[in-house]
């Protein structure tokens, strides 16, 4: 970067940071899951969650470390090359990420748009046409600059987290009308129980990881990442475990675990006298945050990458006004339409979760090579070894069961991404450029 050139804003503080975390791993994953760990772990789902938290958490105390130390927009791509020197992992690593996040959003618009038709009955206007609409304004955001977003997502966070409030309390009278330990096991709760229950549980909690590529926009990232990756963890495992005892509490775990949409079965229950649409409109602002922060996360990728020189330099600039990766944001802004168009991508999502565990793995033990090098950067929040070595074991061995025992089409599939990946890798051939070279100063 020259000096006449502009750079990203640094405007985040700990409590935005701390709502971007939380808001990113909100979202839809709680709606759904609840039910279908009910239906592995019974009425003890509230466990599982915990026990996830305790798994996520040695990643997500990663994520913050490398954060202190390397406040850079590129995020996991950054830190893999950072550690390894392998420019075609970076590269793999990169878009890995970027494929999770941006299958997320072109699907994320399609639920936003069924839920906008239930909600104010449009039956004149396309789905895709709302879909379409939806993106737009979540790309305008995102370019109109980083404030912007975080007083949306801001807003988002503070609705979807109290459509789970709302629920605690309607549904807190009925605690203690279930046996809170009682499973499908007749042998009760085991180690084995519990591991398969926070095997399913743990995908509540990605979103976390998409904090590291906004670092670069932070004010005293050493100091604002880990306030805002860490407490934010903990907030979701205290909320996600509130929601599953009362939703077996109202609901029986059995029928829980059999229902379209768990947590709103569990709303018409506990307060049938409440709107179903207030529901629906909870769900419109949790899923949307979710794909304004992917987009987010996607767009800071593109730019660090191209900063590196693995994309080209073009996407790396930044708008003199809005100081955003606008060439970053457009561009992402074609695929997402074109991923949405596409149609049915549930797949592609499902394979990307999967590539998204192989990145974790790759940034815990990056972090671990840079803990051990000689002359590295030490940052203002620093982790015992144990952390990534505990976290890159327990990722890995959340991959291979997921690969072992789930549908055979998402492994086939992130697989042949991941070629496609490396197709593109040979043939474009990136000239990398040197990662040594100080981060841009900050900006007012």
């Amino acid at each position: 970067m020259t000096e006449t050139e502009p750079s990203l804003r640094r405007s985040i503080n700990a409590w935005q940071l701390f709502a971007y975390t939380l808001g990113g791993m909100l979202g839809a994953g709680i709606y759904g899951l609840v039910g279908r760990a009910a239906g592995q772990l019974g009425s003890a789902v509230w466990l599982g969650f915990a026990v996830a938290m305790v798994a996520a958490l040695l990643t997500g105390l990663s994520y913050a470390s490398l954060g202190s130390r390397y406040p850079r927009a590129g995020g996991a791509a950054y830190v893999t090359q950072r550690g390894f020197h392998r420019p075609l992992l970076t590269w793999m690593v990169g878009l890995a990420v970027m494929a999770s996040g941006l299958t997320s959003v072109a699907t994320q618009s399609r639920v936003v748009a069924e839920n906008l038709s239930r909600l104010f009955d449009l039956p004149g206007l396309p789905p895709l046409a709302l879909s379409l609409g939806f993106l737009l304004i979540v790309a305008g955001v995102v370019f109109r600059g980083i404030r912007e977003s975080m007083w949306l997502n801001i807003l988002c966070t503070l609705i979807e987290a109290a459509g789970l409030l709302l629920l605690i309390a309607v549904g807190a009278r009925f605690l203690g009308g279930a046996d809170l330990f009682e499973t499908p096991s007749p042998e009760g709760i085991t180690a084995t129980l519990l591991l398969q229950g926070a095997i399913l549980t743990f995908f509540a909690f990605i979103g976390f990881e998409d904090t590291l590529n906004v670092a670069e926009e932070c004010h005293d990232p050493q100091r604002t990442l880990p306030l805002g990756i860490i407490p934010a963890m903990l907030a979701a495992t205290l909320l996600y475990m509130a929601v599953a005892a009362v939703s077996v509490s109202v609901v029986p775990w059995r029928e829980l675990a059999a229902a379209p949409g768990p947590l709103a079965e569990v709303m018409g229950r506990a307060a049938p006298w409440l709107p179903g649409w207030v529901y629906v409109a909870v769900t419109v602002f949790a899923v949307a945050n979710t794909a304004l922060l992917n987009y987010v996360t996607a767009s800071r990728l593109a730019y660090g990458m191209a900063r590196q020189g693995l994309l080209p330099a073009v996407i790396g600039r930044v708008h003199p006004r809005t100081r955003t990766p606008h060439v970053a944001v457009g561009i992402l802004f074609a695929v997402v339409v074109a991923l949405m168009l596409a149609g049915d991508i549930s797949q592609l999502a499902s394979a990307t979760v999967l590539m998204l565990l192989a990145v974790f793995t790759c940034v815990n033990l990056a972090l671990l090579v840079l803990q051990r090098r000689p002359g590295e950067p030490r940052g203002g929040f620093e982790v015992p070894s144990f952390v990534p070595a505990l976290g890159a074991l327990v990722c890995l061995t959340l991959l291979v069961n997921r690969v072992a025992t789930g549908d055979w089409r998402a492994p086939a599939l992130a697989g042949a991404v991941l070629a496609v990946i490396a197709l593109l890798f040979a043939l474009i051939r990136p000239r990398f450029s040197a990662l040594e070279a100080p981060p841009a100063p900050p900006a007012a």
